[in-house]
């Protein structure tokens, strides 16, 4: 059994100026394991995920994935890593002037290493994988709903079977009942590819559904982590207070010191 972690984080730190916003994160992702993060608005869930990507350097700390230093990579060795990771931004960002299938073949066209008509069989299959008919593939952007758009930029953050995948508040702006859709495919599909998934989420109810554990980032660090089963009695107060959706508690206390 492999004992290395998949994503290890150790002393990660990243400041603007005055403002600290990681200040120290320390978190381990086996392989295979599905781990969510949780914490409030502008706590720096977003930026720790980009700094695993690489789009923000950490000031100091340590991020390896399958136990290599990332921090240091050349251009070249973070591209290559970056063959291996797949990501669905907050908002989908997808490319407007582009087709749905474009889009989700958007990295498999890039490395030029499959013909169009592969690369758009590849981007259908993924669509059908995500629920829905290969004609969408034909759609731009514009003319689906924040539904449909959260699924196809799930179906391109897996559209080369990646290893990594990493989720930004996949369910964000939806209905409960999209919420569950979504929740569903991420499910099964990073299960179907048995890959590592670290994912943000607002969403209480989808965090005990596709973690394995969950973690929580306050103050700029994880102040808890524990199994799916352990968050209802974490003894945290923060977690209890985030998880039991409560208006009073130490959030509101720590606001108040500010």
């Amino acid at each position: 059994m492999n004992t290395v972690p998949k994503i290890k984080l150790e002393g990660v730190t990243k400041s603007f100026g005055d403002n600290h916003v990681l200040k120290g994160v320390d978190l381990e992702v086996q392989d295979r394991e599905s781990v969510v993060l949780i914490g409030a608005s502008a706590s720096g869930k977003t930026l720790l995920l980009k700094c695993i990507l690489g789009l923000v350097a950490p000031d100091s700390g340590s991020i390896k994935i399958d136990g290599r230093e990332t921090t240091d990579l050349a251009p070249k060795e973070r591209e290559i890593l970056m063959h291996r990771v797949g990501m669905l931004f907050q908002q989908s960002a997808l490319f407007d002037s582009q087709l749905v299938w474009q889009n989700i073949a958007f990295q498999l066209l890039q490395d030029h290493e499959l013909s169009r008509d592969e690369a758009k069989k590849i981007a259908l299959d993924k669509l059908v994988a995500v629920g829905m008919t290969p004609d969408v593939g034909e759609l731009l952007p514009a003319e689906i709903s924040g539904g449909m758009q959260k699924r196809v930029g799930f179906a391109r953050a897996i559209a080369n079977n990646p290893e990594i995948v990493l989720l930004d508040e996949p369910t964000a702006g939806l209905d409960p009942i999209m919420t569950n859709v979504i929740n569903d495919l991420i499910l099964d599909n990073v299960r179907e590819m048995g890959a590592t998934a670290l994912s943000i989420t607002s969403d209480t109810g989808g965090a005990r559904k596709v973690g394995d554990r969950i973690a929580m980032l306050y103050d700029g660090k994880i102040i808890w982590c524990g199994a799916r089963q352990e968050v209802d009695s974490s003894g945290n107060p923060f977690v209890d207070q985030f998880i039991h959706h409560r208006g009073e508690g130490p959030f509101e206390l720590a606001e108040r010191a500010f």
